[in-house]
């Protein structure tokens, strides 16, 4: 007995060059992306191209074959409609057939699984997006000085994301786009040397830095011990025990005072920036607790009454200062200071601190230069001027040299032109003027009152050594290991510039050939006199 066949099967409507197209994009990606997946899940760790690719590009070229494959079910059947094909312009669905049925429920299977993955892979996707391994890793050639100093960095624990984009669908969209024009940028060569940071950008200190640290809670003094070693033959260690007065901005924790007296708790501080890195500030008005308003301006601020009202203003919160809290370039000074006290450098080693900082201040074009000169050079001083060092004592110089390698490539990236001077760091004044933007005596109110310079303010100093001689301290302030005489009224960072290099505030020509107490000799009158 014959079994009925009813109407004809009739061939499928993908069975189209541009549908074939279209599934073999399909299969292919999908097999990659399974591939891709089982490699994240099985390897080591995670990788950003592996990612990139594995929930967004191969994603993307997936979407892109089924849109294929339906564009070419429509022109087969708009050319089998056009010849006088009796096919329905639409499938006919009748669950009574067994292969309809089948078929049906086919469809609704790959459809399920499709929008599962779709949304599985789009969550990873933006959830890859928001990770450090994306920001700093991705474009890394671009972004490597950020992220290399981020690691390094007190908030190496903290994602990128928690500062620099904020929560809900807006800060998401406002970030994506402004990716996507960095994606241009970096493709095409647009980015500037170094890259900005982003200050005008930045979240506010109350939705970034205040979810962990918490304002109210600052007060009392905090002891700090500062460790400098000398430029000299013995790389004598220098240190200075004092009080930090952090203060605080809320009555109800403690007395109000001290750095955080800035906070925006109790006080209300705002400034006019000339610059785009807000250094140069040359107006700042106080509305203190009591609702008294008092405006300070330098003698060369020259701005009217109403453009002062007009102008962009700034409101002192934590990041005025703690600007560089997670990508910080430390001075060539400072870097080696932390090496020999935490006895990476050694510091027998004769004029070590001397040559590390002028290795690593000198200028280079490549990274690759760099370390390669750090190493020669070094180990040629030695060889040529302590020979007797350079026998007995090799591996501390090779783990020396070794040091100091780790340190250029962590603070410094000849490439995208970045280091300590590109980035001034607003903690403290001794290598850029951070308190002295305002602390400099030269902002007057209309009525003569200054901003105070007093360095009792902010901090007490206890103690002072070098080597093992005690400085006198009188009245917690700060001793000059050297009698400056005249140029008391100068600021650290007119003679300290972070690399070693003491730069004279006054030009006195050639005096290479003298010391210091040939002028200094005790008292501002003889000082200035021999000057």
């Amino acid at each position: 007995m014959s079994r009925s066949t009813g109407n004809p099967k009739r061939p499928s409507l993908l069975r189209n060059f541009i549908s074939l197209i279209g599934v073999t994009i399909v299969v292919a990606s999908l097999a990659s992306i399974l591939f891709l997946f089982l490699t994240e899940m099985l390897g080591p760790r995670n990788k950003p191209y592996l990612g990139i690719f594995t929930y967004i590009i191969f994603p993307a070229i997936m979407i892109a074959g089924l849109i294929l494959m339906f564009v070419g079910t429509i022109i087969e059947r708009r050319r089998r409609h056009r010849v006088g094909s009796v096919e329905a312009l639409y499938p006919r669905i009748d669950l009574n057939d067994p292969r309809r049925r089948r078929s049906l429920m086919t469809v609704l299977v790959v459809m399920f699984v499709f929008l599962f993955v779709s949304a599985f892979g789009s969550y990873r996707a933006y959830e890859f997006t928001d990770s450090v391994t994306f920001c700093g890793q991705l474009c890394h050639a671009v972004m490597k000085p950020e992220f290399v100093a981020y690691q390094a960095s007190a908030h190496a624990r903290v994602k990128c994301v928690e500062c620099h984009v904020g929560s809900g669908a807006s800060f998401y969209v406002k970030s994506k786009l402004s990716g996507a024009y960095q994606v241009y940028s970096v493709t095409f060569g647009k980015f500037p040397r170094p890259i900005p940071t982003p200050v005008h950008d930045l979240r506010p200190a109350q939705d970034t830095c205040e979810q962990c640290h918490w304002p109210s809670k600052f007060f009392g003094a905090q002891l700090k011990i500062f460790n400098r070693y000398g430029y000299d033959e013995k790389n004598t260690l220098s240190q200075t025990r004092m009080l930090i007065n952090t203060g605080g901005g809320n009555a109800a924790s403690g007395k109000v005072e001290g750095i955080h007296w800035h906070m925006n708790i109790a006080n209300e501080i705002t400034y006019i920036s000339t610059d785009e890195h807000r250094q140069t500030i040359p107006w700042v008005r106080v509305k203190d607790s009591n609702g008294n308003i008092t405006e300070y301006k330098t003698a060369d601020f020259q701005m009217s009454p109403g453009d002062i009202e007009n102008a962009p203003k700034r409101r002192v919160d934590c990041v005025e200062c703690h600007n560089r809290p997670a990508h910080v370039y430390l001075p060539p000074d400072r870097a080696v200071d932390e090496a020999l006290l935490g006895g990476r450098l050694d510091a027998s080693l004769p004029f070590l601190k001397q040559q590390a900082v002028a290795v690593l201040t000198n200028e280079y074009a490549t990274t690759d230069e760099a370390t390669s000169a750090i190493g020669s050079s070094l180990d040629d001083y030695y060889h040529r001027n302590y020979p007797d060092v350079y026998a007995g004592k090799q591996e501390s110089i090779k783990s020396s040299i070794a040091e100091l390698q780790r340190i250029f490539q962590t603070y410094f990236f000849p490439d995208m032109k970045v280091d300590w001077r590109t980035h001034p760091n607003n903690i403290g004044h001794f290598y850029n003027l951070g308190c002295f933007r305002c602390h400099d005596g030269k902002h007057f109110s209309d009525t003569g009152k200054k901003i105070r310079t007093d360095c009792n303010i902010c901090h007490t100093v206890l103690d002072q050594t070098e080597g093992e001689s005690h400085l006198a301290v009188q009245n917690g302030a700060f001793e000059h290991p050297v009698d400056v005489g005249a140029l008391s009224g100068f600021k650290c960072t007119d003679c300290h510039q972070g690399a070693g290099a003491f730069k004279h505030p006054i030009d006195l020509g050639d005096i290479s050939q003298f010391k210091c107490t040939d002028c200094h000799t005790g008292t501002k009158a003889e000082a200035k006199k021999n000057s």
